[in-house]
């Protein structure tokens, strides 16, 4: 028998839930305490050709909201990450890696800026909502700290304006990348940004209200009826192509911004305080040893990646694969790895260790993928 996830309490459900469910989910991952669809009957293959020519609807609640109101909650919001917040306008969206006291990664939200004091961060897997109030409380600060009962819900692809103009008309293909707009539907304003965790394109919609999530899930769907749209998740392959790092897979506490590409959100100055400022500074000074990178590799496609696997140099070990796929565009295994910060030289030869299945040659390479250019052949400093 097949072991099954039992959804509890502690394990929450979306508003999408039922929708999901009927479209044929085939498998879920936990991420924030709720469950987040990973995979339907069609292959991660068909997934991903699938994203890259129509449009998807993704049930991303798992994608928790923590909120931050108040006469102290710019000032906060700023203290917790290294990038720089003060010129950011309501209506605007932005990537913020956030670190602790020793520069390690806590989490990389999407912080949307609702007014000069009230921002929601948008987070990955993490208790963000927990550290924040730790934050708030010992520094009493006069700020609000919450989880809105807010459940996102993404829709992905190259047909993703021509789906979402049908719901939310023409005013949608107006939102600039990373901006957002309050945009009415059933009567009510729903916060609708132009994001979402695939290269595709697309928006996230944050509907003004749990109730109206299915409304607009159903809206959505019959209108791209002619569009090919189809239920979707964050596809392996398109992700590991495009670059785009996931936090507890590709990147933890126990890495740093410059380690996974960050540096230039990272801002150390001294214009402004924020946590880790002294020891991202230090990083900084000091270098780094290892740096995140492509690994293009031979074979048959890969197992999944549960635990990392070594990359080696000869005898030398000079990295870790983190997350890795079978490429239909390559046509090679692709993957995302630490690599030792004097071997991240495009084209530079590597095995990468898979247990139970041996070595496979590969080399390195940029981030992202890109490209008929891309074969291992083509050597050049990054």
């Amino acid at each position: 028998m097949t072991p099954k996830l039992l959804v509890s309490r502690r394990i929450r459900a979306t508003p999408y839930t039922p929708r999901i469910e009927s479209l044929g989910v085939s498998g879920y991952s936990v991420v924030n305490h709720t469950i987040l669809p990973k995979a339907f009957r069609r292959s991660v293959v068909e997934d991903y050709r699938h994203l890259k020519e129509h449009v998807q609807l993704w049930d991303v609640g798992c994608q928790r909201q923590v909120e931050l109101c108040g006469p102290d909650a710019a000032w906060l919001t700023q203290f917790m990450t290294p990038r720089d917040l003060r010129r950011a306008q309501p209506g605007q969206c932005l990537y913020a890696p956030m670190v602790d006291d020793r520069g390690g990664m806590l989490n990389d939200p999407i912080i949307l800026k609702l007014a000069e004091d009230h921002f929601w961060l948008s987070i990955s897997d993490s208790d963000i909502l927990l550290w924040a109030k730790g934050l708030a409380t010992g520094m009493r600060l006069n700020v609000a700290i919450d989880e809105p009962d807010v459940w996102p819900l993404s829709v992905q692809g190259p047909k993703s304006d021509d789906l979402m103009a049908r719901i939310f008309g023409d005013t949608v293909r107006d939102i600039r990348y990373f901006g957002f707009e309050k945009l009415k539907f059933h009567d009510h304003l729903h916060i609708v940004a132009r994001s979402g965790y695939s290269k595709q394109g697309g928006f996230e919609i944050y509907p003004a209200k749990p109730a109206l999530g299915l409304e607009l899930w159903d809206a959505l769907w019959k209108a791209g009826s002619n569009l090919n749209v189809a239920p979707g998740s964050p596809n392996l392959i398109e992700r590991v192509e495009s670059g785009l790092l996931s936090y507890g897979n590709d990147m933890t506490r126990e890495n740093n911004p410059f380690e996974c590409a960050l540096d230039r959100f990272c801002q150390l100055d001294g214009s402004f305080d924020f946590i880790g400022r002294d020891a991202l500074r230090k990083i900084a000074s000091d270098g780094v040893r290892q740096i995140i990178r492509g690994v293009l590799f031979d074979g048959d496609a890969c197992p999944p990646c549960r635990k990392p696997w070594l990359v080696m140099a000869g005898t030398r070990q000079v990295g870790m694969v983190t997350s890795a796929i079978w490429s239909p565009r390559f046509k090679n295994n692709v993957a995302l790895a630490m690599i030792s910060k004097d071997y991240c030289i495009s084209g530079a030869s590597v095995r990468v260790q898979i247990p139970g299945h041996g070595n496979r040659p590969g080399r390195i390479m940029p981030l992202p993928f890109s490209g008929p250019e891309c074969p291992a052949n083509e050597p050049g400093q990054i």
